[in-house]
């Protein structure tokens, strides 16, 4: 079955969310819509649909006309099977101690490492991204360091990759949250994928806002791979479930945005214990001074 998108771009959270919501009435219906926050600070506000048919392209360009928007860029996607795709291109990634892999992969893992199997099928957490690598190294940086965690949350948690690799190598159990369904079944499938039930307790939620999560603070060590914007609105938060002298490693930040998420932090009571640039992506470890 063939797959169609079509994208532009606008400015302005209200106008992008009314555009998506027209989109929906178009004939053919879109399959899927969605509206993004553009995270290179211009202030555009990315509307995406998706069709199992070519869209109606007089409708879209009425669209444009009424909310202001660029024209749509439509493209049919090609048929892929993007998980056996993803299984041939997608190496193992070491980072330091753990040993990220796929089930293909089973036979590659090394004696004397901290394993952690994640399924091509979930891209996003295998540790190939900058985002996850660098939270991995973090991880593995402050255990050589001579820090134990003794109660580790993983805000946003995805794959809950960070969250199994902390569970790996400390003693007590590590809760991981995601504000997605999906992510939270995908991260407790893979909790069981890797034998770590009771290790790791999967949850949803927004930010700190679950009851397990407050019966739980503070922390010692929050991870927050998730994206500028947010890592900066629960700085406080951060700041408030974060023990004098406790750890917080944050990505999905840009290089460029690195500098605005440590101020930010900085005025919440927190100082740069490392930062280390993976590609384009920077990962902070932060300590809190409170």
């Amino acid at each position: 079955m063939p797959t169609f998108t079509a994208l532009t771009t606008l400015f302005g959270k209200d106008n992008a969310e009314k555009l998506s919501d027209a989109l929906e009435r178009l004939i053919p219906e879109p399959t899927g819509v969605g509206v993004f926050e553009m995270e290179d600070g211009s202030g555009l506000w990315e509307v995406g649909a998706y069709f199992t048919e070519a869209p109606d392209e007089t409708g879209l360009a009425l669209l444009v006309a009424a909310f202001g928007a660029k024209p749509f860029a439509v493209s049919e996607l090609p048929e892929v099977d993007w998980v056996s795709k993803v299984r041939r291109e997608l190496v193992p990634v070491e980072a330091g101690r753990f040993f990220v892999y796929g089930s293909h992969d089973a036979d590659k893992v090394p004696e004397k490492c901290e394993p952690l199997l994640i399924e091509a099928a979930m891209a996003f957490g295998t540790g190939h991204h900058g985002t996850t690598l660098g939270c991995l190294k973090a991880l593995d940086r402050l255990a050589n360091e001579g820090f134990v965690g003794q109660s580790v949350a993983d805000i946003g948690c995805g794959t809950a990759v960070l969250a199994m690799g902390a569970a790996r190598i400390w003693p007590n159990p590590v809760i991981a949250s995601d504000i997605d369904e999906v992510a939270v079944d995908v991260a407790e499938a893979n909790v069981v994928a890797n034998a770590l039930q009771g290790k790791v307790v999967c949850v949803e939620a927004a930010g700190f806002g679950h009851p397990d999560l407050a019966s739980r603070a503070p922390f010692d060590l929050v991870f927050a791979n998730i994206l500028k914007a947010p890592l900066i609105d629960l700085s406080p938060d951060m700041s408030a479930n974060i023990q004098a002298g406790g750890y917080a490693i944050l990505s999905g930040i840009l290089n460029e945005q690195a500098d605005e998420v440590v101020a930010a932090y900085d005025a919440n009571g927190f100082d740069v214990h490392t930062r280390e640039e993976v590609g384009e992506w920077t990962t902070l470890t932060l300590t809190s001074r409170h």
